[in-house]
């Protein structure tokens, strides 16, 4: 059964990994600030940097469409946990260059309704990660 978690695994990370690619491009400007919140996406997650690679290349040629599908896909193979969990990172990630962009929000709304996460839940779950990262920095 080792792989089977292994594979569920995969589609949480490849799923995070789809719509974190659409959010930070979908204002046509990548910001050092986003930069920086993916890469501390990808440490967090223990993406490996292979996975990552490997995305990167299979994605630069797909349209927003295709990425949008694919990672939705992924994402819907995931536990509600799971989906609750990339949907927090999302979130973050959208206010990480403290300037939301409609795009961003649209991409948001689209997700958590073809998920079924609740908006409120991912607030809620965004606020307690961030109190939890403060108390650990205190």
């Amino acid at each position: 059964m080792k792989t089977l978690a292994n594979h569920q695994r995969l589609n949480y990370q490849l799923g995070l990994l789809h719509f974190a690619h659409l959010l930070i491009t979908v204002d046509g400007f990548i910001d050092d600030r986003e930069q920086s919140a993916i890469q501390n996406l990808q440490f967090e997650e223990q993406i490996p940097e292979p996975i990552l690679q490997d995305f990167k290349k299979m994605v630069s040629h797909k349209s927003e469409r295709q990425v949008y599908e694919q990672g939705l896909n992924y994402l819907n193979h995931c536990s509600d946990h799971e989906k609750l969990c990339a949907l927090v990172h999302l979130y973050q990630l959208a206010q990480a260059d403290n300037q939301i962009h409609i795009k961003e929000v649209r991409l948001l709304l689209y997700a958590l309704k073809a998920t079924n996460v609740e908006f409120e839940d991912v607030q809620l779950s965004a606020r307690m990660v961030n109190a939890d990262k403060k108390f650990i920095a205190q």
